[in-house]
């Protein structure tokens, strides 16, 4: 029980705006999320704060506003020397709260306007559950120093009206992000809650994807007092809007996806050997995959949907193939995976750190290899010609590892029988 000890009594204890300044955060509250330690660097993609500044105090508020605020909630929101918040959670705030709207768009102003009351207790504004795809969220990865006071999310409202369990629920949000997200989740039977989609825009996604009969629910403004909630395609739903789906469909598996199901010219790595290679790199839940001579990107798509928190860069010389990845992850509903068109080894020196590399074409450009295994990353490399099954035979015999070939044969109509076709083999190398 002494771990248990200062959870309890963090979440017991009344607020008192010093204690939120010089109380260091619980352990467990460390930054664990992909990028953190670039980002904690000064690195990544977000803006790391000024030192010395206050930390935020970040309190989830639903559609109902202030009423609907838990008492400790109501002593941050009133504690505190500025309110930053959209207009309508403002507007539920009573009078003598202090209070700024956030400019619009938001994100390009974010830090200057925290900078602007640096020094302040500052509480800030955020939408149900702060932590779950929200401001909160994007505060985190920006280095902010939090305290989050959650209320009610969304989803929880939308999974009790509809009595849908936590489990049997996958989530999408696209707030500020591509619709085609949501292609990674669908398949027959699943209930899926999508967030932040304009419903035009939901119902070609669903069409274009076969996915047209799907049943539908929108949930709009859920804990207000004009919360509506109507089934199918005929209601025009405002912004609040959560839209549930119950899929019917074709279906995708995540991985072992059918090798029509990529756009390609004839660059692509095959389903068996697709398979091999993943069982080879091992994607553990928000890891990063160089897919060098990605052709396609069969690799580098299966390996992000393989866990939502997956990422992976496309690493492509030939320009027309690299378009044809950015449509084929679209398509496979993994629209973040990043392209670079460029030679390997060449473009490798500005990506960021990976924890796996795939290497599916170009083997035999000089320095790629070693290049590659210079980054202390998991290896799994594929060649068909001798050259390439050289360079493997050599990393075989001065590395170790596994050394493999994978040889499969499809039956095919031969006359009016049955026979086998060959495909051309591959050698396979991986680094542990």
């Amino acid at each position: 029980m002494v771990g248990v000890r200062p959870i309890i009594a963090q979440e017991t204890r009344r607020l008192a705006w010093a204690d939120v300044r010089e109380k260091s955060p619980h352990p467990l509250a460390r930054d664990a999320s992909p990028g953190a330690a670039e980002r904690a660097a000064g690195g990544g993609s977000g803006t790391v704060p000024p030192e010395g500044k206050a930390r935020l105090l970040v309190v989830g508020i639903g559609a109902d506003g202030w009423t609907g605020l838990a008492e400790r909630s109501r002593a941050a929101v009133l504690g505190a020397d500025i309110v930053l918040g959209a207009p309508r959670q403002l507007a539920s705030l009573p009078e003598g709260v202090r209070a700024q709207p956030w400019p619009s768009p938001l994100l390009p102003a974010l830090d200057d306007v925290l900078a602007a009351h640096a020094g302040r207790r500052i509480c800030v504004l955020a939408s149900g559950d702060p932590l779950l795809s929200g401001l909160g969220t994007t505060l985190r990865d920006r280095g902010y120093d939090l305290e989050v006071l959650p209320a009610l999310s969304s989803v929880t409202l939308a999974r009790a009206r509809l009595r849908w369990s936590f489990e049997e629920t996958e989530v999408v949000t696209v707030v500020g992000r591509a619709i085609s997200r949501v292609a990674r989740v669908l398949a027959p039977n699943r209930k899926v809650l999508v967030l932040g989609a304009h419903a035009a825009d939901l119902r070609e996604l669903l069409r274009a994807g076969g996915y047209g009969e799907s049943a539908l629910t929108s949930l709009e403004n859920l804990g207000a007092p004009d919360e509506h909630i109507a089934d199918g395609w005929t209601h025009d739903p405002g912004p609040l809007t959560v839209f549930a789906l119950v899929c019917a469909g074709p279906g995708l598996p995540l991985t072992g996806l059918p090798d029509d199901a990529f756009e390609h010219d004839g660059q692509l790595t095959k389903r068996d050997v697709r398979a091999s290679a993943l069982a080879h790199l091992a994607p553990a839940p928000g890891e990063l995959l160089w897919d060098v001579g990605a052709g396609s990107g069969s690799v580098g798509i299966e390996w992000s949907r393989a866990h939502p928190l997956n990422r992976a860069v496309a690493i492509e010389r030939d320009p027309a193939r690299a378009e044809r990845i950015t449509r084929n992850a679209a398509t496979l509903g993994v629209p973040e995976l990043r392209v670079v068109t460029g030679p390997a080894p060449d473009v490798l020196a500005e990506l960021p750190e990976p924890d796996a590399i795939f290497i599916g074409g170009g083997l035999t450009a000089s320095g790629l290899l070693d290049a590659c295994l210079a980054t202390g990353a998991r290896v799994v490399a594929h060649g068909v010609t001798l050259e390439a099954e050289q360079i493997l035979a050599n990393a075989y015999a001065s590395r170790g590892g596994e050394l493999t070939r994978i040889a499969v044969d499809h039956a095919r109509p031969l006359g009016g029988f049955t026979g086998w076709t060959p495909s051309r083999t591959v050698t396979s190398w991986s680094s542990r």
